[in-house]
């Protein structure tokens, strides 16, 4: 499959990278500093800025799928730059006719009791409600898409490096939690998942989450 992997270089992203190649992937890498990635057989790596909506509807223009792990993590208003840019993906994968787009989500979306999501909590960490609210508002812009075969996969509360196991539960729109009631994933198994969900769509024109 011939995928556009946009924000390779990134926390989630290069992992998204790892396992694509792993599976045989051809790559097409949109990132701000291609210096960053490395070097590989089936990787084409594409300077570009999300935010011009044109060319980057050209570059995505002949693949099979987009990945977006596009974030405004290091910029200073992390909000409005985020909105812009995954703004800007939708408009692109449209114009360029690609059949998917899958989105790298939030947890701060899932909900923690009816009604209630987890952003919306007393306890959600001030540092990232910036970077949350972003992703929510991206899932209601994907929403609102009906024509648009999209999926955004949202981690559990706590994603962080670990191992690749491959064994995961998979859940709809509210917080998946253990027994002991902690909500965690390895962001290689967050990569097997998305990986899983783009050869073997299951999730079309919905969101859904991961966690152990």
């Amino acid at each position: 499959m011939k995928i556009a992997l946009i924000g390779a270089t990134g926390f989630i992203g290069a992992k998204l990278l790892q396992e694509a190649l792993s599976r045989g992937h051809q790559v097409t890498a949109l990132v701000q500093h291609i210096d960053k990635l490395p070097q590989h057989a089936q990787l084409t790596p594409v300077a570009i800025d999300v935010q011009d909506t044109a060319v980057l509807a050209a570059r995505l223009t002949g693949h099979d799928a987009v990945l977006s792990a596009f974030s405004g993590h290091a910029q200073a208003n992390g909000f409005d730059y985020y909105l812009a840019g995954i703004k800007s993906i939708i408009a692109a994968t449209k114009a360029a006719g690609v059949a998917r787009l899958l989105v790298v989500g939030g947890a701060g979306s899932l909900e923690v009791a009816p009604g209630v999501q987890l952003l919306d909590t007393p306890e959600f960490p001030e540092q990232w409600k910036a970077s949350a609210e972003g992703a929510r508002q991206a899932l209601n812009l994907l929403r609102q898409e009906p024509s648009l075969a999209w999926t955004m996969l949202s981690p559990a509360a706590m994603i962080a490096p670990g191992q690749r196991t491959g064994q995961f539960r998979l859940g709809g729109d509210q917080l998946l939690v253990d027994a002991d009631g902690n909500s965690t994933i390895s962001v290689e198994d967050y990569a097997v998942a998305l990986l899983d969900e783009l050869e073997q769509p299951r999730h079309v024109g919905a969101r859904f989450t991961v966690a152990y």
